[in-house]
């Protein structure tokens, strides 16, 4: 009865949907700080856009040190994406992982993306402690962006208020 019940709970975690929303890929092209490309073994593309966090868009100050910083970590290298869901322009949201690192979390870290906090209710309670902790950290050693006077948030950016 015991090895029933185990086997069948081994079933359903190795059917389990969760295993579903992992994307394995070499990337092979990043975009911002923000969007990456993954190829995956089968060939097909995959735009990726980082979960839980938002980059200064390319016009804005440290916009392009943040592509930069985002193809040093991660262009050409396999990763792994823990996908959330699908935007409404067809990127897949996800945690970029690679060799056991949290990309995304190394872009706040870095002090070159804010945690966006109006999709922090789609991040573990862990991540969100995580993510918040690193961008309270950055400003207050004024890394990266937070070297500016008054940094301009993506989000205000992108609806004109520069």
């Amino acid at each position: 009865m015991v090895r029933r019940l185990i086997l069948v709970l081994l079933c359903a975690l190795v059917t389990s949907p969760v295993w579903a929303d992992i994307l394995i890929g070499k990337v092979v092209a990043v975009a911002d700080g923000d969007t990456i490309t993954v190829l995956d073994g089968s060939r097909t593309q995959h735009k990726i856009r980082l979960a839980g966090i938002d980059t200064p868009e390319r016009k804005q100050p440290f916009g392009q040190r943040a592509k930069e910083k985002l193809s040093d970590l991660v262009f050409g290298k396999t990763v792994e994406v823990e996908i959330d869901k699908v935007d409404r322009y067809g990127r897949s949201i996800g945690k970029v992982v690679i060799d056991g690192r949290d990309a995304n979390l190394a872009m706040v870290t870095a002090g070159l993306a804010w945690h966006y906090k109006k999709y922090q209710t789609e991040q573990s309670a862990s991540d969100r402690r995580l993510y918040s902790r690193a961008e309270d950290d950055a400003r207050a050693g004024r890394l990266g962006l937070w070297r500016e006077p008054e940094p301009i948030a993506p989000w205000d950016w992108r609806r004109g208020e520069r």
